[in-house]
């Protein structure tokens, strides 16, 4: 198995792996800015709601270190300001937001220190949530157990692996998990337009994991449930409303759609601090729209008539009534999520 990350610190820099040139070449930048840093979460050099909560902390401790502040008001301002430019990047990942306000309340906590004391501060409260990331992915990867069957055919939305975490993966750490635990799984891989991030970055963690896998088109999925060849799907999440309504990749309402229609259990994987129980339904997550040149463009390769028009939503909301169970680091959540997901997220 080829070893790879997501992010890292090395040394006064933030160290990502570009995930725009998978699964051609394997090409890290390292970035010196919290302005760099959340260019390329907008740009999607790092994708993935952990993978991206985990980034923002970290440009706030490139912010600390880059600080030239004289006191310690300066300097909490200063993080002030570049965590409300982080939190820009991308509005529909709670994670990144949830990890600004951390890394800033742990800051606020520390007001009284000296510079050197709150620039160490921001890097180590950064570097917890990193390795709390990879923690509770195995974590949700052993509660995920119980749902996945001895042999399992499964079908997995976008992409949820060690690419958009810091590392293991949510829903593909569950599938990684049963792999581990000698579960027989199939994984059939939606190719996940318009960026593809199945056909070119779930495919090649499943490669580089030993995973037997199939790459559809996202429109297949009906076909092959109907024939009978799913057992479970599988998927990862943006953002979770109080009530389990949930954000994710784009095709992941159609997919759960398809899911009811052929009785087929659909569960969702993701951290707590992906569940936003200040926002009571999914009708109030904010939805990113990003630029219609991925939809009428692959690569360099124009696919529709000059001019046309197009819509490019990067998420949708997949209803609470939809889901089977909310897979989380603290156990499984299931209707009615209200309750369940408040008892998990103050476990």
């Amino acid at each position: 198995m080829a070893e790879y990350f997501s992010i890292r610190w090395v040394e006064g820099k933030v160290r990502m792996l570009d995930q725009r040139q998978l699964p051609h070449h394997v090409e890290y930048l390292d970035f010196t800015t919290h302005l760099g840093v959340a260019q390329a979460i907008r740009d999607m050099v790092i994708r993935g709601a952990p993978a991206i909560g985990a980034a923002a902390a970290f440009a706030l401790a490139l912010a600390a270190y880059n600080s030239a502040a004289s006191t310690a008001r300066e300097f909490l301002f200063e993080m002030e300001q570049a965590g409300e430019a982080v939190k820009a990047a991308r509005p529909t990942a709670v994670n990144l937001a949830w990890a600004v306000a951390r890394v800033l309340q742990r800051l606020n906590h520390e007001e009284k220190a000296d510079l050197d004391r709150l620039r160490v501060a921001t890097l180590n409260e950064a570097q917890a949530i990193a390795d709390e990331d990879a923690r509770l992915n195995r974590q949700m990867g052993l509660h995920g157990l119980a749902v996945v069957p001895h042999k399992a055919r499964i079908i997995h939305h976008c992409n949820t692996g060690a690419l958009a975490t810091v590392d293991y993966g949510t829903a593909l750490g569950v599938i990684r998990t049963a792999h581990e635990h000698n579960r027989q799984v199939h994984v059939y891989v939606d190719e996940t337009r318009p960026r593809l991030q199945g056909a070119r970055l779930t495919a090649w963690e499943l490669e580089n994991l030993g995973i037997p896998f199939t790459v559809i088109v996202d429109g297949a999925s009906g076909y092959f449930m109907r024939q009978g060849k799913i057992d479970l799907c599988l998927v990862g999440c943006d953002r979770v409303a109080a009530n389990g309504d949930t954000a994710n990749k784009i095709g992941t309402y159609n997919l759960a759609l398809v899911a009811q229609a052929h009785h087929v259990p659909f569960y969702v994987v993701g951290p707590t601090s992906t569940v936003d129980l200040n926002l009571q339904t999914g009708d109030l997550i904010p939805i990113e729209e990003r630029s219609p040149e991925e939809i009428t463009t692959i690569g360099n390769y124009a696919i529709t008539p000059q001019g046309a028009s197009a819509s490019n939503p990067a998420f949708d909301i997949t209803p609470a009534g939809y889901i089977t169970g909310i897979i989380t680091e603290n156990g499984i959540a299931y209707p009615p999520f209200e309750q369940t997901l408040h008892v998990l997220c103050h476990r």
